[in-house]
């Protein structure tokens, strides 16, 4: 799974999802950092095949208006401390990976993930 993480994430989840066999980029990892557009997020992951994982609200409209990102991790648990977000995607991770096969938009709640259609 290749995978894209927005500004609101902490670059800390990179190293944990490479361990776990994904190709992982950070926004601090592209020439803008964290300053880099959602439109500009969204045409790299399109282009590279990579789910973008973020918080961001923004996403969920462009994706749905305009179909880009074309893959989408919304994560929708509100505020939580970095081990427990780590932990959660972590655990989440080998059913990400089997829905993102078939799923665009998918939400990952502390209790449940939501497929969106």
């Amino acid at each position: 799974m290749k995978i894209l993480l927005d500004a609101q994430l902490p670059r800390s989840l990179v190293p944990l999802l490479q361990a776990e066999g994904c190709d992982t980029l950070h926004t601090l990892d592209l020439p803008d950092g964290n300053r880099t557009t959602d439109s500009t997020i969204s045409a790299l992951a399109d282009q590279q095949g990579r789910v973008v994982f973020s918080k961001d609200a923004d996403f969920i409209q462009s994706h749905l208006l305009q179909a880009t990102p074309k893959k989408l991790l919304v994560i929708a648990t509100g505020n939580i401390r970095n081990p427990e977000l780590a932990q959660l995607l972590l655990q989440a991770l080998p059913s990400l990976k089997g829905l993102f096969a078939i799923n665009n938009l998918i939400e990952l709640h502390r209790t449940a993930l939501i497929i969106r259609r």
